[in-house]
């Protein structure tokens, strides 16, 4: 597979939930501009994205909800499941683990904080371990329907590193980040310079940062003649 830009994965996800806004309202068939309208940019755009996992429609008819549905799905791996710890039970991470389901396969499976007065407490049916029974409770699932696929940190900045070493010394590979602070990978001192760990390749992070969010909501509404759309920034 060519390499694939990051945009392109975030705009097929968009496009994913226009299609089931679509489907829920019984459309059955459109079209690469009517998903670039919705989606804020090009019909070339909304192509581009999709040639990159194959052909799903038919020139001048568009393309069928369902079966679009279906590929993106496919194609973004939301066809399996996939199973979430989360570290940092405090409001934010009980939010998150409280979120109501949706269609696809995410499934919380272990919860942990170092507080004790949550460490014990069940939160969706989850009792809250203690953070350094993580590697324990990951190696005990490795090969359980349960196993541990990704793990969301919802602790304080100051014990977010923290947080994604112990994810990542648990085997974890997938990280999405709530705490606002940016992650480093661990690295070794080898023949005079530094090198990333190996306990960090192929290790995924995704940041959620709502205070960078309304950071750059600030900006633009003080210079929206600035804000640059997706189908300009991406072309």
């Amino acid at each position: 597979m060519a390499d694939i830009p990051t945009a392109a994965i975030s705009r097929l996800v968009t496009y994913l939930r226009i299609l089931e806004q679509l489907e829920a309202q019984d459309v059955s068939r459109t079209s690469s501009n009517d998903l670039a309208e919705r989606a804020n940019v090009t019909p070339f755009q909304v192509r581009k994205d999709l040639a990159y996992f194959g052909r799903f429609g038919t020139r001048g008819m568009g393309y069928t909800v369902a079966v679009l549905k279906r590929e993106l799905v496919r194609v973004l791996g939301l066809n399996q499941t996939w199973n979430v710890v989360i570290i940092g039970m405090g409001r934010l991470g009980q939010a998150i683990a409280n979120y109501p389901a949706t269609d696809y396969r995410f499934e919380y499976v272990g919860a942990f904080d170092i507080h004790p007065d949550l460490v014990g407490t069940t939160v969706r049916g989850l009792e809250v371990q203690h953070t350094n029974q993580l590697a324990h409770f990951v190696q005990q699932q490795a090969h359980t329907p349960g196993r541990v696929d990704m793990g969301f940190i919802a602790v304080p900045p100051e014990s977010g590193q923290a947080a994604a070493q112990a994810l990542v010394g648990a085997g974890v590979k997938g990280i999405l980040n709530f705490a606002p602070v940016v992650i480093q990978p661990r690295t070794l001192e080898r023949a005079g310079h530094h090198e990333v760990s190996e306990e960090w390749h192929g290790v995924i992070i995704e940041n959620v940062d709502f205070l960078a969010g309304m950071k750059r909501l600030a900006f633009y509404i003080l210079n929206p003649q600035l804000k640059i759309t997706d189908s300009e920034e991406h072309l």
